[in-house]
């Protein structure tokens, strides 16, 4: 029987720190980023598609929700391994979207802070025959948006918004063979979202790249896009290079499709097996194991645990996708500093990522420089102490943070609900007793009662 909490999670919790760790094995939610393309190629597919161990958060289900008001039918239903996943079909509709608006009353789609959910369904709804307005949080409306609008626009698509971010109207006219330039310097989403759609869609889209278009002569030369052909020069491929192999494998005539577990998730738990059983136990034989880690190469953050110990430099470009948070959360603990570099796209996602980590890790007693688009972080482990954490309503500087609190005390965190966006029995997985679970005592910090299962789910 699922039981979820009848009262919210608090405002502000207390992680207590593990002082004899034990032996767990963690099962995490299967991927946000898989699962959101997999429910576009669900939907553009010519057959009924089942999706195993589907990731069920805030950012999935705002992308389930969008597609059915499009008038795409998805049956939904408990997975017994993991709470948070579920087996989810769709009756792929082989490019066809059904329902549409009109200009007077266009159909309304909501993303909430998805941007995954947010850059797709932009994509998608141009093979529509109707108009349609995308709309989201405050934040989602900050977000960057017109590098994949000037791409839509290149193709034929009439996109009308005030600033090149949403809200925005679009028009769908159906598929038509056209091509256009995508830039990737603020998110590789604008490319996948792209791709996913060119093929019913009759699209070709070519990638610039940052070396490329920053030619000293000629226009810049874009790089077609092929499936399996990347650019290296591109901050954000490892991304679209999971969408192109997705696009590969994909049952698109009907079938079965298995969603990996989520790495970037994953990461916490490897960082926390480092974080307290280091030096003590040799990281080949983990005390803390994922349970059914990803199976594909796909997610870049799969090779968290190659990063630990840390090295000196660790690159957001080409070594680390999100799970770079987790790793500057533990450089404190390194031997000498460790260097964070090309973090620039951790400025435009749910918060401003790196001013968020240098600010709440200075409140810690860690010493963090910025300069440019680089966090040094120096040692700390002696003089770190415990604080109240402003998650700017962001999950993964939730869950960066309630790892250090299994180690250091006192780190409170402030609305610890934000894990619901891809994560919502995250605190649960603490709580829990092994090997299910970590074991940790969490407490309403405001009444310093401890807080149980039930008590834990941020959904």
């Amino acid at each position: 029987m699922r039981v979820t909490s009848a009262m919210p999670i608090p405002e502000l919790i207390e992680i207590v720190p593990l002082k004899s760790p034990a032996a767990a094995e963690i099962t995490v939610p299967g991927s946000k980023s898989i699962t959101n393309r997999a429910l576009i190629l669900s939907a553009l597919a010519d057959g009924k598609i089942t999706l195993q161990g589907a990731l069920w958060s805030e950012d999935t289900q705002v992308m389930v929700e969008a597609l059915r008001r499009l008038g795409f039918q998805i049956a939904v239903r408990d997975d017994e391994r993991e709470f948070c996943n579920r087996t989810l079909e769709i009756a792929g509709m082989a490019g066809t979207i059904p329902n549409g608006g009109t200009a007077e009353k266009p159909l309304e789609l909501f993303v909430g802070n998805a941007g995954t959910a947010a850059r797709f369904l932009a994509a998608l709804v141009c093979l529509g025959h109707g108009v349609y307005q995308l709309h989201g949080t405050s934040r989602m409306h900050q977000r960057p948006q017109a590098a994949l609008f000037g791409a839509l626009r290149q193709l034929g698509y009439r996109i009308e918004t005030s600033n090149d971010r949403l809200p925005a109207k679009i028009f769908g006219a159906g598929p038509r063979r056209a091509a256009c330039t995508v830039r990737l310097e603020e998110s590789s989403q604008f490319a996948s979202a792209l791709i996913l759609c060119a093929r019913p869609g009759g699209w070709t889209v070519n990638m610039a790249t940052q070396n490329a278009t920053r030619a000293p002569a000629a226009p810049a030369r874009a790089a077609e896009w092929e499936p399996g052909v990347t650019s290296e020069s591109s901050e954000e491929l490892p991304y679209v290079g999971m969408t192109q192999r997705l696009i590969e494998t994909f049952p698109c005539a009907g079938g079965i499709f298995q969603v990996d577990a989520d790495a970037s998730s994953a990461s916490y738990f490897w960082a926390a097996n480092w974080l307290l059983t280091q030096p003590r136990r040799p990281l080949d034989h983990p005390l803390i194991q994922i349970a059914a880690p990803p199976k594909s190469n796909w997610q870049i953050d799969a090779a968290f645990p190659n990063f630990l110990p840390l090295p000196v430099h660790v690159s957001r470009r080409t070594q680390l996708g999100d799970s770079i948070m987790t790793a500057i959360v533990l450089a404190p603990f390194a031997s000498r500093p460790v260097q964070f570099t090309d973090l620039e796209r951790l400025r435009a996602q749910e918060c401003e990522r790196v001013a968020a980590l240098r600010s709440e890790l200075a409140k810690c007693g860690v010493k963090i420089l910025e300069e440019d688009q680089t966090l040094t972080v120096y040692p700390a482990a002696g003089t770190l102490r415990g604080a109240e954490i402003v998650t700017y309503d962001d999950h993964r500087v939730a869950m960066c943070f309630a790892i250090l609190g299994l180690k250091v005390p006192g780190i409170k965190i402030t609305n610890p609900a934000c894990v619901k966006k891809t994560f919502p029995n995250f605190f649960q997985k603490l709580a829990a007793a092994p090997p299910g679970g970590l074991g940790a005592q969490i407490l309403d910090a405001a009444t310093r009662r401890r807080l149980g299962h039930e008590d834990l789910f941020a959904g």
